[in-house]
């Protein structure tokens, strides 16, 4: 069992930084693979990032490529998103997700484990 609890959202202004967080209680963080979804309202929830066990195997989402990066801290069993150039239509309640499986995977339906969502919010 994963319990998952994001942190560091808020309201920014377009071209601002946000980083969140995500703690993972449990001892076998490490094992998972680590994601972070989004979901507007009225939209489906859609993937940004996701990071192997290792830090070794990173996909985006093609509309934050070049703008997020995630990253692990296995000994603090927290996965991060560092969120740079925001936008208006970053707006979202973002999740933090663990899997344990072999594949890295961008499908949400792959994702046992959810924490309860954070907002961000970016005005134009």
């Amino acid at each position: 069992q994963v319990q998952l609890v994001e942190s560091g959202g808020g309201l920014v202004q377009t071209g601002n930084s946000l980083r969140l967080s995500c703690t993972a209680s449990g001892r076998t963080f490490s094992s998972y693979a680590m994601g972070w979804f989004r979901q507007a309202p009225g939209k489906e929830r859609e993937f940004v990032a996701v990071i192997s066990w290792s830090g070794n195997i990173i996909y985006y989402a093609d509309s934050v490529k070049g703008r997020f990066t995630i990253s692990r801290d296995n000994a603090e069993t927290t996965v991060y998103l560092q969120m740079n150039s925001l936008k208006p239509e970053d707006t979202a309640v973002y999740y933090c997700a663990a899997q344990q499986a072999s594949v890295v995977s961008t499908m949400k339906d792959d994702y046992k484990y959810w924490g309860q969502g954070t907002q961000v919010t970016v005005s134009s």
